[in-house]
């Protein structure tokens, strides 16, 4: 009887995780979420790319010759990759942009913590409010976001929404 009960419950635990993962609504709710995310964290690092670039310095772990450039860039790709996730237009090969970034953020974050610097992550603004954050609720977000994001990359039924879909991750493994 005890067997019975645990294979019910195996069973309705199975079908839970299913409709997590092949729910093509959370698919979207998880691309919107994480593509408003990235243009609204984009906005202010578009608006002053020299104090986005102090940021950046801040940080201690790139060159300081690829600074300049990478406050120039970052935002714009972080801008464009969530208005594709938004608008379904390569959400795979978007989502794939904005996970490395995340990943990349992920270490940096962690670095810092290891190393107890207090910092401006520079994610959402540019300027003293940055702080307000401690390090690792920065880290546990990011996290967050990585795995909603592997959801969303992993998925491979068809995406509501989406005006040009890219073939499965699953299918080519």
């Amino acid at each position: 009887m005890a067997t019975r009960d645990g294979k019910e419950r195996a069973i309705l635990l199975n079908n839970n995780l299913k409709i997590l993962f092949y729910s093509n609504r959370i698919e979207l709710f998880i691309r919107w979420l994480i593509g408003i995310t990235f243009i609204y964290a984009s906005y202010h690092k578009i608006a002053e790319p020299a104090h986005f670039a102090k940021i950046i310095y801040g940080y201690y772990l790139f060159p300081e010759f690829i600074i300049n450039l990478t406050a120039i860039i970052l935002p714009y790709l972080e801008l464009l990759s969530g208005i594709a996730l938004i608008l379904g237009i390569y959400p795979r090969s978007a989502l794939l942009i904005l996970e490395a970034m995340l990943f990349v953020f992920i270490v940096a974050l962690s670095i810092n913590l290891i190393r107890g610097y207090n910092f401006d992550c520079g994610c959402f603004s540019s300027g003293e409010r940055g702080y307000g954050y401690s390090i690792l609720g920065l880290l546990v977000r990011d996290v967050i976001y990585f795995i909603l994001g592997l959801q969303s990359l992993f998925y491979n039924k068809h995406r509501k929404w989406c005006i040009l879909q890219s073939g499965s991750i699953l299918k080519t493994i």
